[in-house]
C-alpha cells in the first residue's frame, strides 16, 4: 500500500509538472505584452521596457519558466495585471463560493442520477428503462447555459423562488447547482445504469441468488458497491472540475467563483490569473484522482495494491 501511494503521487507530480509546462508555453504563445498591459497606452515605449527588464521578461524561455516554476512550489502564482492582486489571493477569496456551488451541484448529480441509474439497470429494457434512458438521452445533450437561462426565466422571474443571480447565501447555490445536477445526472444515471447491468449478469451475483438472497440484498449488498467503480472515477473528475470553476453556470448566473474569475481573466488577456485558475483546476483533477484510486480497494476487495 505505501508503495503505491508513491507511486501514485510520483506519478501526480509527473503530471502536475506536464500541465505547468503547457500552460507556460501556451500563455507565452499569447500575442499581448504583460508590461504594456500594466502600464497602459499611453506609457512611453522606454517605460515598457524598464519594466519588462524588471518582471523579467527579457530573459531567455527557459530562465522565465524556472522563475514561474519556483514560484509554483513556493505556492506563488503571480499578480494580476488587471486588478494589481495576488491570483493566489483571488482564487482564496472566490474559492469558499465555488465551493458551496460544486458540492450542491454534485449532490444534485448523484440524488438524481444514482437512483435513476439503479432503476434502469434493474428495469432493463422495460417501459421505465426506456423512458428514463429518453430522459438521460435530452439530459447529456441538453447545454447547461440554456437550461440555466430557463430556469432563470421560469423558476427565479417568474415565479420569484429563487434570487435570479449574484452569490451570497444558500439560496443562490440552488439554482446554479441544479442547472449543472441536473445535466451531469444524465451521464451518472447511464454510467451506473451499464455497470450495473455487467455485475448484476456476473457469477458471483447468480450465486448469490441462487442461495436465496433478496433482491434489495442482491443489488445493494453486492451489486452496488463494485458497479460504483467507473462512477466513482467520472466523479472524482466531476467534482475536481467543480471546484476548479463551473465557468458556464457561473456566467449565468453571474456567479462569483473561481469560473468566473477566470472568465474576466480571459476577457481581458490576464495571463497570470488563466495560468493560475488552469493550475488550480489541474491540481484538485489529480488530487482527486488519485484519492479515488486509494479508496478503491475500499470498495472493492477483489483490489490489490
Amino acid at each position: 500500500m505505501g508503495s503505491y501511494i508513491v507511486r501514485r503521487l510520483g506519478g501526480a507530480i509527473v503530471v502536475l509538472i506536464g500541465i505547468a509546462v503547457i500552460t507556460f508555453l501556451l500563455s507565452y504563445a499569447l500575442p499581448s505584452d504583460p508590461a504594456r498591459m500594466i502600464l497602459g497606452m499611453r506609457a512611453s515605449q522606454a517605460e515598457v521596457n524598464q519594466l519588462r527588464i524588471q518582471m523579467g521578461l527579457n530573459l531567455p524561455l527557459y530562465e522565465q519558466f524556472w522563475r514561474y516554476f519556483i514560484n509554483l512550489l513556493h505556492g506563488n502564482l503571480g499578480q494580476s495585471y488587471q486588478l494589481d492582486m495576488p491570483v493566489t489571493e483571488l482564487i482564496e477569496q472566490r474559492l469558499g463560493l465555488t465551493a458551496q456551488l460544486a458540492l450542491a451541484a454534485w449532490l444534485f448529480e448523484l440524488i438524481i442520477g444514482i437512483p435513476a441509474g439503479i432503476i434502469m439497470a434493474l428495469k432493463d429494457r422495460g417501459f421505465l428503462d426506456h423512458t428514463l434512458n429518453v430522459i438521460t438521452l435530452i439530459g447529456v445533450s441538453l447545454a447547461p447555459f440554456f437550461l440555466g437561462l430557463e430556469l432563470l426565466y421560469w423558476v427565479a422571474f417568474k415565479a420569484n423562488l429563487f434570487p435570479a443571480g449574484g452569490s451570497g447565501g444558500i439560496m443562490y447555490v440552488i439554482l446554479p447547482g441544479l442547472t449543472y445536477g441536473i445535466t451531469g445526472a444524465a451521464y451518472y444515471a447511464r454510467l451506473l445504469k451499464t455497470s450495473m447491468l455487467d455485475v448484476l449478469n456476473s457469477d458471483y451475483i447468480r450465486t448469490a441468488r441462487s442461495k436465496g438472497a433478496g433482491m434489495w440484498r442482491v443489488v445493494f449488498g453486492h451489486a452496488l458497491r463494485n458497479a460504483m467503480l467507473p462512477v466513482m472515477t467520472y466523479g472524482a473528475t466531476d467534482i475536481a472540475a467543480l471546484f476548479g470553476g463551473i465557468v458556464v453556470i457561473e456566467d449565468v448566473f453571474g456567479y462569483a467563483g473561481v469560473g468566473s474569475l477566470a472568465v474576466n481573466a480571459i476577457s481581458q488577456t490576464d495571463v497570470p490569473v488563466i495560468m493560475g485558475t488552469v493550475i488550480f483546476a489541474a491540481v484538485f483533477v489529480v488530487l482527486f484522482n488519485v484519492v479515488v484510486d486509494l479508496l478503491y480497494g475500499l470498495v472493492d476487495p477483489r483490489i490489490s495494491y
